[in-house]
């Protein structure tokens, strides 16, 4: 993996998207993630929001939610932001519940007796999911994904629940070569941080903190939550009690960390290097991605 982070490496260099400074600091490699995008109008309107500042980043779209045409028309206007299919099993809100892209006749084992997703993964595991059913919901998704007309370049996956087991994982791994799509965490990427966790009010300043000490030696991958507090999403309650209080506020607090001009005076003093998937997936290349160790 060293060799390939090395030839990554020479990529950035070469890009002339971030010169070197005269005292030639090592470059430090962020790629910032955002999740969740197309789940609501209020994360729409913030992923607009983020893009207007000009920073790279990737968004990982959930196609299976009501509000993920809004986000295609979005992206659509902004090709620059790489695009990825946020894949989804689980639909975790109260009163706003979404169910399969194929259909709930298609994969019954899915879905509730309403034809929604399980809002949590125990409660998945314990409809006994069908590796079939898997197979054709997670191919459906990225099938309408395609279809919109975005360019999709990686996949991801929701609250982890595609990748739970080894032969889901399987399945996914498998979709990702059928449609020659990247893999997110499977090129060395290193996650630094879940913003979701920490308190509000510390938010910004916890990211700050985490961006100086970014190691050089990787890629370090930052997965954002973001939103625009606004009724719509404080009308969102997480029916896992593992959630964070005032969900609106919490993404909200991330939005505004990413968006602060404090965020760019932190990259230009650490002298870190911005990239997103189409970057990454240019520099190692698909032949080259590894499940993460330990999966």
């Amino acid at each position: 993996m060293k060799n390939i982070f090395i030839k990554v490496l020479l990529v950035f260099f070469f890009s002339a998207s971030i010169l070197l400074p005269q005292e030639k600091k090592e470059v430090k490699v962020l790629l910032i993630r955002c999740d969740d995008i197309g789940m609501s109008h209020s994360v729409n309107l913030a992923a607009e929001k983020l893009i207007e500042t000009g920073i790279p980043f990737s968004a990982s779209v959930m196609f299976p939610c009501p509000w993920y045409q809004e986000a295609v028309e979005i992206l659509k206007n902004h090709p620059q932001v790489t695009v990825g299919v946020h894949l989804t099993l689980n639909a975790e809100w109260k009163n706003y519940r979404w169910g399969p892209v194929a259909g709930r006749s298609a994969v019954p084992s899915l879905v509730d007796s309403l034809g929604y997703f399980f809002p949590s993964r125990a409660a998945f595991e314990a409809n006994h999911p069908k590796l079939e059913d898997i197979e054709t919901e997670l191919r459906a998704q990225i099938e309408r994904a395609i279809n919109s007309g975005l360019k999709i370049k990686y996949v991801d996956y929701h609250m982890s629940t595609a990748v739970d087991r080894p032969e889901y994982r399987a399945i996914l791994e498998k979709l990702a070569n059928e449609y020659h799509l990247g893999i997110s965490r499977y090129f060395g990427e290193k996650d630094i941080k879940n913003m979701y966790s920490d308190p509000i009010d510390s938010k910004a300043d916890s990211l700050y903190k985490t961006l100086s000490d970014l190691k050089q030696d990787q890629v370090n991958l930052l997965v954002c939550h973001i939103g625009v507090d606004n009724p719509e999403l404080r009308a969102m309650t997480d029916l896992n009690p593992f959630g964070p209080k005032e969900m609106s506020r919490n993404r909200s607090a991330e939005l505004n960390a990413l968006i602060s001009p404090k965020l760019t005076e932190v990259i230009k003093e650490n002298n870190i290097k911005l990239i997103n998937y189409s970057d990454l997936i240019s520099g190692v290349g698909l032949n080259n991605m590894k499940r993460p160790a330990g999966d």
